[in-house]
């Protein structure tokens, strides 16, 4: 049995011990997608936090989503792998900065993508992911709203709605996705001709006007999965192939960008968790993420309100 092979009977046998469940990014290297009892976007997963019955959830993904995993079940123990493993999003807005904008904008909906800490959560009217944003902002009865903190997903978001949407802050960006070119598209074509390029609405303008699809990495699966075209063109962060692969057997799947090309293939804090990271923390329940009750009832009434709005 080789190395890879023990961990992953070892971290089953935790979960089954413990009853813990894993929920894994579909960012997550191949080993932890292995485990992960769910396997999805920040929303989905999300959602399926709060429908649990496990004592322990372990969260492998960034530390935002563990957070929110935490606030939507403050009777669970709520684990992350590495408590440092950030993200760029997230640490682009903070709550002195939203209450500044929500003074500027008294009347504005405050819509704020989930990429954000818990504590810029709790000021939210809803909160959205790329599946979800437009959708959600289409709905609201305003046609002036604050968004944050993905300048780029934004923009999308009010091309597809006609709404004005002012950035909190103006120039939030996805590290990864904020690297992309229009020159990585021309070279990627060349090589992948008949391939389609699909796109996440992080991406910069110039690459989701010359993709095929643009959406979540939820979207992306569903829509490789149905379509006849058997080739395809990843947009977004390297581990999105490790998902695709597991999720759409039987088709092929190309980066968009390698890291030989770019450092920005990969999240490095997506990096960070590892399938070791996740057994240590599994066996020694380290490291719990505690949401302050206050806090966490206001990002939870935000995060429902959306559910409502979208099933609606």
């Amino acid at each position: 049995m080789s190395g890879i092979e023990e961990l992953i009977k070892e971290v089953k046998r935790l979960k089954k011990e413990k009853n813990a469940i894993i929920l894994g990014h579909n960012y997550m290297e191949y080993g932890v997608q292995l485990v992960s009892d769910f396997t999805g976007d920040s929303y989905d997963l999300a959602v399926k936090a709060m429908r649990t019955n496990a004592d322990i959830i372990v969260f492998a993904g960034v530390h935002f989503m563990a957070e929110q995993a935490s606030a939507l079940n403050p009777d669970k123990k709520v684990l992350t792998p590495d408590p440092e493993a950030g993200c760029s999003l997230s640490d682009a807005l903070d709550v002195k900065t939203l209450k500044k904008f929500k003074e500027e904008y008294p009347r504005a909906p405050v819509v704020l993508y989930i990429n954000t800490s818990i504590y810029v959560k709790a000021l939210a009217d809803y909160i959205v992911t790329s599946s979800t944003a437009v959708k959600i902002v289409n709905k609201i009865d305003s046609d002036v709203i604050l968004f944050g903190p993905d300048a780029n997903l934004a923009n999308y978001v009010e091309k597809k709605t006609g709404k004005k949407l002012i950035k909190v802050p103006p120039n939030g960006r996805c590290i990864v996705h904020a690297n992309y070119t229009r020159k990585m598209v021309e070279i990627v074509r060349k090589e992948h001709p008949n391939a389609l390029l699909l796109a996440h609405p992080e991406a910069p303008q110039e690459i989701i006007e010359s993709a095929d699809f643009v959406g979540s990495t939820n979207q992306m699966i569903e829509f490789s999965r149905k379509i006849s075209s058997n080739e395809f063109i990843v947009a977004t962060e390297l581990g999105m192939i490790n998902a695709l692969q597991i999720q759409v057997p039987g088709k092929t799947f190309h980066p968009f960008v390698t890291m030989e090309r770019c450092a920005c293939a990969r999240c490095p804090y997506m990096a960070m968790i590892t399938l070791d990271k996740v057994k240590r923390s599994l066996e020694e329940e380290v490291f719990e993420v505690k949401v302050p009750r206050d806090v966490a009832d206001k990002a939870k009434e935000a995060f429902e309100r959306t559910i409502k709005a979208l099933q609606e």
